[in-house]
């Protein structure tokens, strides 16, 4: 159970840490995952620092692994939904019953691929595994590339993890 919960926690950072993280890699490879309400809804996540809901998807199949502590598979995607919060006059975000701040406005979606062979083209100072990433705002559009070097630095330290 320990292990299934550092798993999904390591999902969770990797996918909120991409959202932070300037630059691109990957937008020729990964396009808007339009099917990502069809994956499983495994985390929400309140971020006081930027007032935004959140909301992480990922593929069955991955999520299934991850519960599981086994590797998570090629054909992986991962998609964080960014939303702002709601907020009271004063500038606070709104809370629902549970404590949890209350949706708004979309503001962009973030995703991480993992493909067989991706990533192969990245010196080992940054490449972690099979994994490519794209961002894309509230339209859809792709965002001002992301740098694959700044995304892949960020997720190195978790990609043992998610293998």
């Amino acid at each position: 159970m320990r292990h299934r919960a550092s798993i999904v926690m390591a999902l969770i950072t990797l996918l909120v840490t991409l959202a932070v993280v300037p630059g691109t890699a990957g937008p020729d490879k990964i396009g808007f995952p339009a099917n990502y309400k069809d994956h499983v809804l495994y985390a929400t996540v309140d971020r006081y620092d930027n007032k935004q809901y959140r909301e992480l998807y990922g593929t069955p199949e991955a999520v299934k692994a991850a519960r599981e502590g086994k590797a998570i598979p090629s054909g992986t995607v991962l998609t964080l939904i960014q939303y702002k919060a709601q907020v009271d006059a004063a500038g606070n975000p709104i809370k629902d019953a549970n404590g949890r701040f209350v949706k708004g406005d979309l503001v962009g979606v973030t995703v991480m691929e993992k493909r067989t062979g991706w990533g192969a083209e990245y010196p080992d100072d940054v490449r972690n595994g099979e994994w490519e990433y794209s961002a894309f705002t509230a339209d859809q559009n792709s965002t001002t590339q992301r740098t694959t070097r700044r995304a892949s630095e960020c997720h190195k330290p978790h990609a043992n993890k998610t293998s």
